[in-house]
């Protein structure tokens, strides 16, 4: 039997990226003129990551790379 102090993975929680739809509707909040602080409460994401697509986004001026599969806003 495991006890909370012995898994720390679960109590504390694993980073995911976001799908690329998750992204995407980032992106078009933003372009919609929503706040950082909206598109994050509308979406359930922190404030922290929607900053950071947003920030990729005007970088790179897409969503993904070309010719990759790996989404770079994310």
């Amino acid at each position: 039997m495991q006890t909370a102090s012995t898994n720390i993975c679960e109590r504390m929680g694993r980073s995911q990226e976001l799908s690329e739809f998750k992204c995407g509707t980032v992106i078009g909040c933003h372009l919609c003129n929503k706040s950082i602080r909206e598109i994050s409460l509308l979406l359930n994401i922190p404030r922290s990551t929607v900053s950071g697509i947003i920030t990729k986004w005007k970088q790179l001026g897409a969503a993904t790379q070309p010719g990759s599969e790996r989404v770079s806003a994310c």
